[in-house]
Order: C-alpha cells, then sequence, then structure tokens
C-alpha cells in the first residue's frame, strides 16, 4: 500500500446536530492488570498452573510469561497477545477473533499490512485530520468495485481503535455493504434506518475484543440511497457523530455506482481516494479527483492498493 501526498485545502460545511440513537454498549473502562491475568483468561489456566507457573518463575529467575512458555502452558503469540492487553492494545488472535481475517489491523496486528495501516494513520492525524478547531470525518473513496475500498476502511479504523479513543466505522454503501459482515455484527438496521426516520435503539454496535471500535452499518438497502444521502440530515449527523467520538471513518459506494461517494466525501469534509494497483482505470481516477476539486471536501491523498 502506497501514499502519495496531495493535499488541497477547502472550507468545512457548517451543520447542526440532531438526535442519534443511543450506543449498544458502552465501552467497557481497561483496568490494569498484572500480564498473568490476561495469560489466564487465554489460556484458561487453573489454580494449580497458575501456581506451578509462580513456583518455576521464582525459582528460575523469570518472567511470568517466560515461565509460562517455558512450562508449555502457554505460546509466545500467548504472552504477545497479553502484554498488548496490559499495554492496552487491544486485539484478536486464534479463536478470540470474532471477525473476518480480511482484518489484518486486528488479527495479525505486527504484520506488514498492519504497519502500513498505522504508517497511514499518523500521516492522516499529522495531516488533515489534525484541525481540532474543524473536525473532518474521513471517508474512503474508490472508482470500482473491488479496489478494496472496505479493506482500507475497516482496517484503518481499527488502527485508529487501537489509539485508545473512540472509533467509528460507518457503513455509508448502500449498494453492496460488506461491514456487518466483516465484523459480524447484526445488519438489520443501520443508517438507512437513521436517514429515513426509522431509527432503532441498537443501530450502532460495539466490536468484541476491540473495546473502543463501533459500527454502524447500512441495515436495510433503500431503493433510493443516492436522494437519502442528499438530504440535510446526513450532514446533521456526521456533525453529532463527530461530538460522540473521535474518529469517524465512512465506508461509500464506488464511484462506478454514481454520486453517493462524493456526496458522503462532502458531507464527510475530508477523503482519501483508492485505485488498486494494475487495475485502476487512470481516467475514472481523475474524473473522480476532478469532481472532488469541485466540493467541500479536503483530500488526504491518492493510494494504490497491491491487496
Amino acid at each position: 500500500m502506497k501514499m502519495n501526498a496531495a493535499e488541497t485545502s477547502f472550507a468545512m460545511p457548517e451543520a447542526a446536530p440532531q438526535a442519534l440513537p443511543p450506543l449498544d454498549d458502552e465501552a467497557e473502562p481497561r483496568r490494569a492488570h498484572a500480564i498473568g491475568h490476561f495469560l489466564r483468561r487465554a489460556r484458561a489456566l487453573n489454580d494449580a498452573q497458575v501456581a506451578q507457573i509462580l513456583t518455576y518463575q521464582r525459582r528460575n529467575g523469570l518472567r511470568f510469561g517466560e515461565a509460562a512458555i517455558a512450562l508449555k502452558l502457554a505460546t509466545s503469540d500467548d504472552v504477545l497477545w497479553a502484554l498488548s492487553q496490559q499495554f492496552d492494545y487491544p486485539y484478536a488472535i486464534g479463536d478470540a477473533a470474532p471477525f473476518d481475517a480480511e482484518l489484518v489491523a486486528a488479527t495479525d496486528p505486527f504484520g506488514e499490512a498492519a504497519e502500513a495501516f498505522r504508517e497511514l494513520r499518523s500521516q492522516l492525524l499529522m495531516g488533515v485530520l489534525a484541525d481540532d478547531q474543524s473536525r473532518r470525518a474521513l471517508a474512503i473513496l474508490s472508482t470500482d468495485v473491488g479496489d478494496g475500498k472496505t479493506y482500507l476502511a475497516a482496517n484503518l479504523a481499527i488502527s485508529f481503535s487501537q489509539l485508545g479513543g473512540r472509533t467509528l466505522l460507518v457503513d455509508g454503501d448502500m449498494r453492496t455493504p460488506r461491514l456487518h459482515t466483516l465484523f459480524r455484527v447484526d445488519g438489520g438496521a443501520g443508517l438507512s434506518s437513521i436517514l429515513s426516520g426509522r431509527a432503532e435503539a441498537s443501530v450502532v454496535h460495539q466490536v468484541p475484543n476491540l473495546p473502543t471500535l463501533f459500527v454502524l452499518p447500512v441495515g436495510t438497502l433503500p431503493p433510493n440511497p443516492l436522494e437519502l444521502l442528499q438530504r440535510p440530515a446526513t450532514g446533521l449527523l456526521v456533525q453529532e457523530l463527530l461530538t460522540k467520538f473521535d474518529h469517524v471513518i465512512v465506508d461509500t459506494p464506488s464511484a462506478s455506482h454514481g454520486a453517493d461517494a462524493r456526496v458522503l466525501a462532502a458531507r464527510s469534509g475530508a477523503a482519501v481516494v483508492l485505485g488498486r494497483r494494475g487495475r485502476a482505470r487512470i481516467r475514472a481516477l481523475q474524473m473522480l479527483l476532478g469532481a472532488l476539486a469541485t466540493s467541500q471536501v479536503r483530500l488526504a491523498g491518492v493510494m494504490l492498493n497491491d491487496h
């Protein structure tokens, strides 16, 4: 994944907030625990096994995790996971992962792809998202279906949540939504319900194992997605979300479906445009960038995806 610096400044439209249905669940406050607490939970260790580890630890002058590995009561991956929990860097491994392996920032957080998302996160925080006086959501756009837009939006949202701030991932793709499937959350109600005035109580879902990440799915696919997005309620909703969450990432339909993505980008205030290496058509990218240049969107950059 590569990013070319391409920043253009525009004004952010103002909007007043509107009511948002309450969250499914508030993130449980994280408490400081010894590594043994997390290892015991990960490996389902009983009292006798914990006592065995402690005895071995004292006799050999080892750390708890090292003793557990030596006794084959834990693996190095288990210890790394426990340390990550202790230092408030949540992710999910193995059977603990309740969502798709495509979410590499959560399932393989020390791999090359996850590091690329952390690098992108840093660039955004020092660039287009740095202005605290004019907060923006970030829309992820692409020209065609299959460019990897949802992959980017989902993993970038996970990376932001791992900073500890409340992060909301909004599925604005009312054509071919995937986020509810990737995170395995209920997609029966969501964004379309809010915008059509039929919002139910539980439309925002906290993601298991990632306590500061929340997902707002599309809900029922409407017959008029563009008309819904162009209503004033969309901008009002985004502004309210920015008062409730530290970071808001918006997945959008591909530009080949119409103007939906451009409307969502305008409502969000900032955008990243994605193309797929060896597949993206330059003419289509130029047209999308040209359309964004005429709107009130701050372009964070253009990326090429190898995924």
